[in-house]
């Protein structure tokens, strides 16, 4: 019957109206509501008492806009903050025993939902996903859809939100409350006992090399009787079935919800693992009775060892870039091309571990991270919340609801293997005490699975006990520390000896007084102090972008010019010395030998860093030209020589280093007159 549906849907809306266009969506049931609405500002809050959201209200003085859509960059309503509203019409057919859900991948920030005149529900927070179940509202023929959103976040109780203690700018987090249906909007329909979350925990036995799967699927009845679905299982890899036996147990069942749990073991030829530059992924097909999901995978293991942080029971530092959601005319929208410029850039300069952000981005994000090998800490709800905030209530309530909405998106991500839960808050008083210890265990609960922390500021006033400040509940340090680093990180580490430290926000803006300049040899001082810090394990740039903002200290144009990029995306000078300076690895030149005839010889030797970031090399490439040479695997701190042979008179020579994904993360050119290496890039 789903069929039927999407045949009536595409035969009434043509494509160019209703296709997703450069918006992904993992459902490949979604019906897609995106295209043009219609939308109307709401300054005065009238909309709901004068019943904006009737199918016969009049629309003359309603403008025409393309969904998702971010008002904020909107030039009729630029930087707007209050209700607006949003509306559509769509054809259905209702189908005896089928559910109907409304999806809103995210919309900013506060949202109510009506349909053919009554008000279906509401949602809070501007960057998790919701749905509804619309089906009790819908009828033959046109459906009106109407959607008011208000982003408002200038407020003490939304989260983001302004903070109680009546300072000067503090009702203004550090970035702008971009408003809208910012993410994609769809309908899928569903069977009367559907799946609502699968859950895969994947644990390898790296001694073995074979691997335990733990399935747990959440079905949701909407029958009202009780029922045991029967549950199927299929597992791919790279397209090819793996075989396996699953063992079943059925959760209580119910009129509601049951929770059914499955497990099995994959044999040694059937584990390949996913790692930053080996980032296989599996597929796993779940089937109760007429409803079948899809979601992907990774077979990895992350953990924390003393200080070190372990991938695959390997030690692993790598440099990692905060990125802002934020693009000149697009706001808070992610389409599928700038989700790829971005991690694209920031993966070919080096970045492999980021704590992205203060919220959560769009989920194509992350496949993208899953598909690539990137190593990422996701964060909801706290910044710089007050401690009046913290122990309020209503508060921890909705940052929860937050979290969840987070975590039950993402927990089969394996690019996701830590989660934060806020940043810059006063961790050394009793109420960030409490957040942390609170929060780190409800998260536990959901996914007891990563590892959890939480970025402070305050460790940079250099506590004397490590009960003194809440990252004693933390799996591993993440300090948000602009500058002084060496002192400050061996304190750090004085503190907590036996944590790893990811040094979660560092960086200089490129207007300070020494310009794009100061920003560079900010960085080289920077590495030459944590390279003799073997406990730090990461360092996250702040940040991989300029991005607009409210914030004090704001230039006169809008933007913070922290990036190694700028608002548009085109590179500093920074973005080149932070890519080689990043780089796993260096490449040296030995000897150069003259030859008869012009062919001379050339000796490099390639070196895999011990200090940082460092990691095992391996599968990675030379490249000369249009020439490549496998790398030799190398452990950190070994060697590999080679020896080229250079045709001609050209007075130097480019190479570049290729990871396996086949990204350019080092690019070198070598001068052949003399002994010296010359300019990175």
């Amino acid at each position: 019957m789903k069929s039927i549906h999407h045949l009536l849907f595409f035969l009434l809306f043509p494509l160019s109206t209703v296709s997703f266009g450069q918006y992904s969506v993992r459902d490949p049931k979604a019906i897609p509501l995106n295209g043009e609405w219609v939308f109307a500002m709401d300054p005065n809050d009238v909309g709901q008492t004068a019943q904006w959201y009737r199918e016969d209200a009049p629309l003359n003085r309603w403008n025409k806009v393309t969904v998702p859509h971010c008002f904020s960059v909107d030039p009729r309503y630029q930087f707007y903050t209050g209700t607006v509203w949003y509306r559509r019409g769509f054809p259905w057919q209702p189908t005896t025993g089928k559910r109907v859900l409304l999806h809103f991948d995210a919309a900013y920030y506060e949202t109510a939902v009506w349909i053919n005149n009554q008000k279906v529900g509401t949602h809070e927070g501007g960057y998790t996903p919701f749905h509804f179940d619309v089906t009790d509202y819908l009828k033959a023929g046109t459906n009106t859809l109407a959607v008011s959103v208000n982003n408002n976040t200038w407020r003490t109780g939304t989260i983001p939100g302004s903070k109680d203690n009546n300072q000067p700018n503090d009702p203004f987090p550090g970035w702008i409350n971009y408003g809208g249906l910012i993410r994609p909007v769809y309908l899928t329909v569903e069977p009367a006992v559907y799946v609502e979350n699968v859950k895969v925990d994947a644990t390898p036995d790296l001694a073995k090399g074979t691997a335990a799967l733990k399935i747990k699927t959440r079905i949701r009845n909407t029958t009202g009787q009780p029922t045991t679905p029967k549950l199927t299982f299929r597992l791919e890899q790279n397209g090819k079935p793996v075989n396996v036996t699953w063992k079943q147990q059925a959760g209580p069942t119910t009129n509601q919800t049951t929770v059914w749990e499955a497990e099995t073991g994959l044999k040694a030829t059937d584990v390949k693992l996913w790692s930053v530059d080996q980032p296989t992924l599996y597929e796993l097909q779940v089937v109760a009775a007429t409803d079948t999901v899809r979601t992907h995978f990774g077979i990895r293991k992350v953990e924390v060892k003393g200080t070190q942080l372990l991938l695959n029971g390997q030690p692993i530092k790598v440099a990692g870039g905060n990125r802002v959601v934020d693009y000149p005319k697009l706001g808070s929208l992610e389409p599928d091309w700038l989700v790829e410029k971005d991690l694209r850039l920031m993966k070919e300069a080096g970045m492999e571990l980021h704590r992205l952000t203060h919220y959560t981005p769009a989920e194509t994000i992350y496949d993208w991270a899953d598909r690539n090998g990137m190593l990422i800490i996701t964060e909801a709800g706290n910044w710089q919340l007050t401690p009046r905030q913290m122990d309020n209530d209503t508060i921890r309530t909705k940052f929860r609801q937050q979290f969840r909405e987070m975590a039950e998106r993402d927990w089969n991500h394996p690019s996701v293997i830590a989660y934060s839960v806020g940043n810059e808050y006063l961790s050394e008083q009793p109420a960030g005490q409490r957040w942390t210890k609170d929060m780190i265990a409800y998260a536990r609960e959901l996914d007891p699975t990563r590892l959890y922390t939480f970025a402070s500021m305050r460790l940079n006033i250099l506590p004397k006990k490590p009960e003194d400040e809440a990252s004693q509940y933390c799996d591993f340090i993440s300090t948000n520390t602009y500058g002084n680093h060496a002192p400050i990180l061996k304190h750090i580490h004085a503190l907590y000896p036996d944590k790893p430290i990811f040094i979660s926000e560092y960086g200089t803006r490129a207007d300070g007084k020494d310009g794009e300049a100061g920003q560079v040899a900010h960085l080289e001082k920077f590495l030459s102090d944590i390279r003799q810090l073997p406990y730090v394990i990461g360092a996250s740039w702040w940040s991989y972008n300029d991005y607009l903002s409210r914030h004090d200290g704001t230039n006169p144009d809008g933007t913070r010019p922290w990036g190694l990029v700028r608002h548009d995306r085109s590179k500093r000078p920074l973005y080149d010395t932070h890519r080689s300076g990043m780089a796993p690895v260096t490449v040296e030149k030995v000897s150069w030998t003259p030859g008869p005839e012009g062919v001379h010889q050339l000796k490099l030797r390639i070196t895999a860093r011990n200090d940082f970031p460092a990691y095992a090399i391996k599968q990675y490439q030379l490249k000369t030209g249009a020439s490549t040479r496998r790398i030799p695997d190398l452990q950190p701190g070994q060697t590999a020589d080679f020896t080229l042979p250079v045709s001609g008179f050209d007075k130097t020579l480019t190479i570049e280093i290729l990871k396996p994904t086949g990204f350019s993360i080092l690019e070198q050119t070598i001068d052949l007159t003399n002994d010296t290496r010359t300019s990175n890039r």
